[in-house]
C-alpha cells in the first residue's frame, strides 16, 4: 500500500501520534494502537513493532516519572510483579514461534485482544467498596505479562483491575505505568537474550521518542475537559476501530 520508506515513516509516526494520544487519555493502550495500526497497514512485521513498543514505552514511563516518586504505586502493584515477569517469558516465547509458524493467527489473535480490551474498559468503571486481594493482582499479573510478552501490550488486564479498586484516577495511573515500565524492562532482557531484537525497532523508537515526549507534554499543559466515563467510552471506540480494522485486513 505504501511504497516508498518515506511513506512508511509517516505513517509509523502517525501511528505513534495516535497511540500517544490514547496513552495519556486512558494510563495504557500504547502498544494496542501502534501494533493495531501497524499491523493493520502493514508497515512491519508484529515482532519487529512489539520491540519498538518495549522502547518506546520505556521512554515514556521514564520521561512521565521524572520529578514524581511511584512509591504507592510500588507498594500497590508488588503482589502481580513475580507471576506477570512469568507471564512475560511465556508470550515472548509464543511470539517468536507464531511469528514464523502461524502470522495470520497472531495478527487475528492481536485484532481479537485489542476488540476484547475495549469492551473491559467499558467495563471496569465500577469501583470496588475495597482492594482486590492478593490472589487476584497474582493472577491478573500473569494475564498481563502473558500479553506483554506477546505484544508489548501488558494494559488491559491490569487496566480492568486497577479501575475497580478504591484508588484515585492518578494514583491508578501510576500504578499501570510502573508496571509496563518494570514489565517492558524484563521484556527487553528476554528479547535481547534471544537475539530477537533488531537494529530497525530501535530506529522506530528514536523517531517516536520525540513525538512521545511532545504528547505527553501537552497532555499535561492542556488536559482534556472530559469525565473519567467519557475518557473511557472514548478510548475504548478507539481501540474498537482499531481491532476492527486489523480483523478487516487479515480476513
Amino acid at each position: 500500500m505504501f511504497t516508498t520508506p518515506m511513506d512508511t515513516l509517516a505513517l509509523t509516526g502517525l501511528c505513534v501520534l495516535l497511540a500517544s494520544y490514547v496513552q495519556n487519555l486512558s494510563g495504557f493502550a500504547f502498544g494496542l494502537v501502534f501494533l493495531g495500526l501497524i499491523s493493520a497497514w502493514h508497515l512491519m512485521p508484529i515482532a519487529e513493532a512489539a520491540n519498538a513498543v518495549t522502547l518506546i514505552t520505556l521512554v515514556q514511563v521514564t520521561y512521565y516519572f521524572r520529578g514524581q516518586s511511584p512509591q504507592k504505586a510500588w507498594v500497590t502493584m508488588r503482589p502481580a510483579l513475580p507471576t506477570s515477569f512469568l507471564g512475560i517469558a511465556l508470550g515472548v516465547w509464543l511470539l517468536t514461534w507464531m511469528s514464523g509458524n502461524a502470522l495470520n493467527q497472531l495478527r487475528a489473535v492481536l485484532g481479537v485482544t485489542i476488540i476484547l480490551s475495549a469492551l473491559l474498559l467499558v467495563t471496569s468503571s465500577a469501583h470496588a467498596a475495597r482492594r482486590s486481594g492478593t490472589a487476584a493482582f497474582a493472577l491478573t499479573g500473569l494475564a498481563s505479562g502473558l500479553m506483554g510478552g506477546l505484544f508489548s501490550t501488558a494494559g488491559p488486564p491490569l487496566v480492568y483491575l486497577m479501575y475497580r479498586q478504591a484508588l484515585p484516577g492518578e494514583v491508578i495511573r501510576q500504578c499501570l505505568l510502573l508496571s509496563f515500565a518494570l514489565g517492558q524492562g524484563c521484556r527487553l532482557v528476554m528479547v535481547l537474550a534471544m537475539g530477537q531484537f533488531t537494529p530497525h525497532a530501535v530506529l522506530i523508537a528514536a523517531i517516536a521518542a520525540p513525538i512521545v515526549m511532545a504528547v505527553v507534554s501537552l497532555h499535561r499543559r492542556y488536559p482534556p475537559k472530559l469525565s473519567h466515563l467519557a475518557i473511557n467510552r472514548l478510548t475504548a471506540l478507539l481501540l474498537l476501530l482499531t481491532g476492527l480494522s486489523l480483523l478487516r485486513s487479515v480476513l
